[in-house]
């Protein structure tokens, strides 16, 4: 049965670690990175404790095994990977519902990946229900951003109840700032 739960032991961030690893783009082929999503942010095992830190990471967990992870950054603990800094430079021009998201409070979706074995389960949903319950009294807004030619990881977003209010691009690629607002 698959648990989901919250990060708590160096085995768990190591599980991340190894399950982001095998989905990174540049491990895969490119016909899984179209039909199954990538990832494109790679995170040193210092920042991942930084996250940590602040938020441990929502896991899914199959027996020992992490299935399943999404990781939280906030401005506080935004600097220690370029593209998670990036993505909140890009966020600090944005508005949504005629509010300028830099004065609004927000958590940015760092990282979210499901293990191809167990997807189509609904685990996306349970990983950002888990983190919404999590971060609503302290956030308004949960961001991230999905690169364009990730369709699969962009539904998905969709379905959990995120919306895409903008297009930007950086690292090479075009990507889709999704955001749930989690005030309604």
């Amino acid at each position: 049965m698959i648990t989901v739960t919250t990060a708590a032991n160096e085995k768990d961030l190591q599980g991340i670690l190894d399950l982001q690893r095998r989905n990174l783009k540049k491990n895969i082929s490119a016909d899984e990175a179209t039909s199954q999503g990538f990832l494109i942010a790679e995170f040193s095992p210092e920042y991942l404790r930084q996250l940590h830190d602040m938020y441990p990471p929502v896991i899914a967990r199959l027996d020992d095994t992490v299935v399943g992870y999404a990781c939280i950054a906030t401005a506080e603990n935004r600097q220690g990977n370029p593209l998670i800094e990036d993505l909140f430079t890009q966020i600090a021009q944005l508005h949504f519902d005629g509010i300028a998201l830099k004065d609004a409070p927000y958590a940015v979706i760092a990282q979210l990946c499901v293990d191809k074995s167990v997807r189509g389960q609904g685990l996306v949903q349970k990983l950002y229900g888990h983190f919404r319950v999590l971060l609503e009294k302290d956030y308004h807004f949960g961001i991230t951003d999905v690169a364009c030619a990730n369709t699969r990881s962009l539904k998905a977003h969709l379905n959990t109840g995120f919306q895409v209010i903008h297009t930007i691009g950086y690292g090479g690629l075009e990507w889709d700032v999704v955001l749930w607002d989690w005030r309604r």
